[in-house]
């Protein structure tokens, strides 16, 4: 008898309901397993899905909520003193503020038993990417934590292609690794991606190619 293949589906939190469903991966992560937040019931806005500035997203897994991710777009690219913050030697802020339109990836989780299903991953991230792309965004910004047994680091960077610009010591949550700070060139990781025929790259752009295609073609006054 062969198994069901599972149904894995990802969308923009919108309504109610997709908000009690975000919450309630919140709290099995970031609240239950690693303590990192006091309440997950305060995680996500109620008018999350009517605002400009902040968009979450959600995977199910056959129905069930399996993961969530969080974009701030236009983060301030200042870091106050309190996070002690350091960035790289060839690292110039000031022209890392001019290098494109950032939004930041944060509150990115999935509920263990579904991590070992890359496809939960990469349908999250494609759902993101989708609307980054469509906005007009052409970076990423996100910390991940140095050490932590489910950084999502050596994928982000072996994989996507993120580069480190700096490291942090505190943030806004409860944990005693320190941050690592990445960035990514979304148009040139995927032009690499494209080139080495990358088997993630071609499940994480599935059904969007045209919307990257589109946009590198304006870059280049096609």
């Amino acid at each position: 008898m062969s198994k069901l293949i599972p149904v894995i589906r990802a969308k923009k939190v919108k309504t109610m309901e997709d908000r009690e469903n975000a919450l309630k991966v919140i709290g099995e992560v970031y609240l239950k397993e690693k303590s990192w937040i006091r309440s997950s019931s305060d995680q996500i806005p109620e008018d999350a899905g009517s605002r400009d500035d902040i968009s979450w997203f959600l995977v199910r897994f056959n129905n069930k909520p399996a993961g969530v991710l969080r974009l701030l777009y236009d983060p301030v690219l200042e870091f106050p003193p309190e996070l002690k913050v350091t960035l790289n030697e060839n690292v110039d802020i000031e022209k890392l503020k001019k290098a494109g339109k950032f939004a930041e990836i944060g509150r990115f989780m999935i509920i263990p038993e579904y991590r070992k299903y890359i496809t939960v991953v990469l349908r999250l991230m494609r759902a993101a990417i989708k609307e980054v792309i469509e906005r007009d965004y052409t970076h990423f910004i996100t910390d991940v934590f140095e050490n932590e047994p489910n950084s999502p680091y050596n994928f982000h960077t072996r994989i996507l292609g993120f580069e480190v610009v700096g490291k942090h010591l505190y943030g806004d949550l409860n944990c005693s690794c320190t941050r690592i700070i990445l960035t990514l060139d979304i148009l040139k990781n995927y032009r690499r991606l494209k080139e080495q025929k990358n088997k993630i790259f071609n499940k994480l752009t599935y059904g969007i190619k045209g919307l990257f295609e589109k946009k590198l073609s304006a870059k280049q006054g096609v």
